[in-house]
């Protein structure tokens, strides 16, 4: 019978990458706090129109990529794909324009797409994310962007370039739009079949090929910075100015349009040249119709996201060490056992300290060895016989040295001992 293994484009988190998993996330959550960004959770799955109307039918998530299945009720669901459509239903459905503004939301939550696997991408997987709904000034922008910034920082990664662009708006956007349109037609003979379908529904996404002939076709087309309306000007100039003012060198790429039709405006994206081809690392811009377009009142809303098997590949660490125990319970006879395990669990309620302790039967010579294996720093040995029943003996795995401590006060002395780690 062949093995059952994890469906393609997943993955197993085992224990070292997970805990280096939470690491981010709390060192994310950090950074929320201190910007006032609250925690949101959306479901896994939300109706199929939510993202046909608000992602955009022409994109290659909608058309490609989504996991759309009908339920037992008829009803045509799929998986998230991506993460602000389902925020800003949540704040279109629970009246959070009522709220003060803007609402700066977090997120961290699976993502499905189908799509081909490769260093960094899954067909399942993990996004932190903010939005922040309800202000239409750009200082919101930097403010997301300077947010993502810090948690790069936070966590060590380092060569990063920021692309910027200006997706322009409804007033400036449909002459450019329709100006790409007629230029890509004239060069429709130089493009790839995808591109010839994506200039009929919606020329922007040529802007997406990754197929090398159609670079040059692309790197000629009009630029979409040069046919912005005054507001949308001096929107990204303000932008501009403010990261530069906050130390970023920002590059302007106007290639830089995204895989969503909701962007507006400001387009940015994070790189890491490390990572090869696929170098971006996290990204977002501003989206000032989507909430009216799935149902809510006109509000503007900017955000990001970020995978977290990106961000580990950037980070240069894919593996951990396995965690230190600063105590290991040693018993020296079977008579002991569960005196050993109820010392253990005793330190770990009164304590700080990371306990453990033998669960195979081991010798007490094999417990030892396998407490130095671990790299603990105090051994407590439970069963001495030539110790009364309320004390242990203590090893410190450093110098070998051994200490004799009452059993009611024993949690307390390790963490004076041990202080260095707790």
């Amino acid at each position: 019978m062949s093995r059952v293994q994890a469906p393609k484009g997943t993955y197993d988190l085992l224990p070292d990458d997970a805990e280096l998993r939470d690491r981010i996330v709390a060192t994310a959550a950090e950074v929320f706090a201190a910007h006032a960004y609250r925690r949101i959770v959306t479901p896994e799955f939300e109706d199929t129109a939510l993202f046909e109307r608000g992602v955009g039918e022409a994109t290659d998530i909608v058309r490609k990529e989504m996991y759309t299945f009908t339920d037992k009720g008829d009803r045509l669901l799929t998986l998230r794909p991506e993460g602000t459509a389902p925020v800003c239903r949540a704040y279109v459905q629970h009246g959070l324009h009522r709220e003060p503004q803007p609402v700066k939301l977090w997120y961290y939550c699976p993502m499905f797409r189908y799509e081909r696997p490769q260093a960094g991408r899954y067909r399942e997987h993990y996004q932190l994310g903010v939005e922040a709904i309800g202000s239409p000034e750009a200082a919101v922008d930097v403010e997301v962007i300077a947010v993502l910034a810090t948690i790069f920082r936070e966590l060590g990664i380092t060569d990063l370039r920021l692309a910027v662009n200006s997706m322009g708006d409804a007033e400036c956007r449909p002459a450019y739009v329709a100006r790409l349109r007629e230029y890509l037609r004239g060069r429709e003979g130089d493009l790839c079949a995808d591109c010839g379908e994506r200039l009929e529904l919606n020329p922007l996404r040529t802007f997406d090929c990754k197929v090398e002939s159609c670079r040059p076709v692309l790197d000629e087309a009009p630029h979409i910075i040069e046919h912005l309306c005054g507001s949308c000007r001096e929107h990204f100039d303000r932008v501009l100015a403010l990261l530069r003012g906050l130390g970023m060198d920002p590059e302007i790429d106007f290639r830089l349009v995204r895989g969503l039709d909701y962007y507006t405006r400001t387009t940015f994206e994070f790189s890491c040249d490390r990572l090869g081809a696929q170098s971006g690392v996290g990204g977002g811009g501003r989206y000032d119709g989507l909430v009216e377009q799935i149902g809510g009142p006109p509000t503007p809303g900017v955000g990001w996201g970020s995978g977290l098997e990106r961000i580990t590949l950037a980070m240069g660490e894919s593996e951990q060490s396995a965690p230190v125990p600063d105590v290991y319970v040693v018993c020296f006879d079977d008579a002991s056992r569960d005196a050993a395990f109820l010392t253990a669990e005793r330190l770990r309620r009164t304590s700080p300290l990371h306990v453990d302790l033998d669960l195979l039967g081991r010798s007490a010579k094999g417990q030892l060895k396998n407490a130095g294996r671990q790299r603990a720093r105090a051994a407590v040995m439970v069963g001495l016989a030539e110790l009364p029943d309320d004390r242990v003996r203590v090893r410190l795995m450093a110098g070998g040295e051994e200490t004799d401590v009452p059993a009611d006060g024993l949690a307390g002395w390790l963490v004076g001992q041990l202080k260095e780690s707790v």
